[in-house]
């Protein structure tokens, strides 16, 4: 049987891992481009830092509102449908943001207040994809293959970065069509979205029992073997959508991915302009912004892969926030260039590093429907600091005259979620006692 894992789990990686992959590329892309957009938009459009960092976190206010819904509905329906219909409203929602100034003549509104209104809808249209994505996974993998196929997944966090600030640093030098750089930028970035919508209805399989493209001996024993695993946390303890939404574990899953997001995002947001600050071109911004997600992307798989070894979950999620806290705290308190960057990239191993790490422990002990409103809990709240985290970056900056303030705090926060993550109740049982038990037995 161990031919058949081994073959069966390599066919779905295969399958899934790649096309998801692009999927989050072009998702982050769109969510964060508009730190390089900052670079030129914020003159365009009269906008100060704090009201560029109230924007910028806007997204995620909708985003909470609307998560676990979304969650439910993408259960009920099934991934193809519904990933596809978030991808195709947010790529064409993007895209609106280059017409921001004729919007704004045509409804009367100030470019500022549509500036607001288009982050909130993009937050509304992307709602429910990445804790969506995390769900379907737990559907095509067993437990204990999770922290890595999510840190695979997630490598388009760090690679949208690494290939994306380039192009996007790139594309602020286009114009043409009474267009600037920071139109083209949105508009060309947002296609891609809009395609690969069309792609996800064609491509995904729903479950494993829909899986033509395996054998029906790979399906069986697929599919026994996460109904071993469902049966073991049923067995252990069976939690109810209701319960799933206050269990002091989600909750608490929920805060320590509030820590990180605030870092995360307040940092991600301003990167772009902390690094023109060198004195840098855009281009050439663009390719240093993308330095700390190499670091990044390294953190996440070799942290990935050691968590699913060992099984220390909390451990693995505390060891990568203190990264993120002594990397961005520490590039608040130097000056040097090579020094603020050198931080940054520390601090992204930790920042990348920890999701992965962090969402196999609440798929340790959440199943079915619960699983979905719970996972969309805790990265509904999660995201909410993605809302404090940029907006406290642009109110310090305006009031202070520097980062150095906001860096602090924010590495403050990553820090108390560290120390959050090792209170943490996990039990490596749930995650070990299914991969023991033979999948044979399931279907005697």
């Amino acid at each position: 049987m161990e031919g058949t894992e081994t073959t069966t789990i390599r066919k779905v990686m295969w399958r899934l891992m790649p096309f998801l992959f692009v999927c989050y590329f072009v998702a982050y892309l769109d969510r964060v481009n508009v730190g390089f957009a900052k670079l030129q938009m914020n003159s365009a459009l009269g906008l100060s830092e704090a009201a560029y960092g109230l924007g910028a976190g806007l997204f995620f206010i909708s985003y909470f509102l609307l998560e676990v819904p979304s969650n439910l509905a993408l259960d009920r329906f099934g991934a193809r449908l519904w990933i596809a219909r978030i991808m195709l409203s947010w790529g064409l929602i993007s895209g609106l943001f280059a017409f921001i100034q004729p919007l704004s003549s045509a409804t009367g509104l100030s470019t500022e207040w549509m500036f607001y209104i288009l982050r909130f809808l993009l937050g509304a249209a992307e709602a429910g994809f990445f804790p969506g994505i995390i769900f379907y996974l737990t559907l095509w993998f067993p437990s204990v293959y999770r922290a890595r196929v999510v840190a695979l997944f997630m490598l388009a966090i760090p690679f949208s970065s690494i290939l994306g600030g380039p192009v996007s640093g790139a594309l602020l030098n286009l114009s043409g069509g009474g267009l600037e750089g920071w139109q083209w930028l949105f508009i060309l970035e947002a296609l891609p979205s809009i395609l690969m919508a069309f792609g996800v209805i064609f491509y995904l399989t729903d479950r494993p029992a829909q899986a033509t493209w395996l054998t029906e001996q790979e399906r069986t024993w697929l599919q026994a073997r996460l109904d071993v695993e469902h049966e073991h946390k049923q067995a252990a303890e069976h939690i109810s959508i209701g319960r799933s939404l206050s269990d002091s574990r989600v909750l608490a899953c929920a805060f320590v991915y509030f820590c990180l997001n605030a870092a995360s995002y307040g940092v991600a947001f301003f990167l772009p302009t902390i690094v023109k600050g060198f004195g840098v071109s855009n281009f050439q911004t663009g390719l240093l912004a993308a330095l700390p997600f190499v670091f990044g992307a390294i953190g996440m798989v070799l942290l990935g892969r050691n968590s699913d070894r060992t099984l220390k979950r909390r451990e693995h999620v505390c060891f990568a926030m203190i990264l993120a806290a002594v990397g961005v705290a520490g590039a608040g308190l130097v000056s040097s260039p090579v020094l603020v960057l050198g931080l940054l990239c520390l601090s992204q191993i930790g920042v990348s590093a920890t999701p992965p790490l962090l969402w196999p422990i609440p798929s340790a002990f959440l199943t079915g429907t619960s699983a979905a409103a719970g996972i969309a809990v805790i990265n509904s709240i999660g995201n909410l600091s993605g809302f404090a985290g940029p907006y406290l970056m642009g109110y310090l900056r305006d009031a202070t005259g520097d980062f150095t303030a906001g860096l602090l705090v924010l590495g403050g926060c990553a820090l108390v979620g560290g120390i959050v993550a090792m209170m943490l109740k996990v039990s490596t049982h749930l995650e070990t006692a299914a991969s023991r038990a033979p999948a044979q037995a399931r279907r005697a």
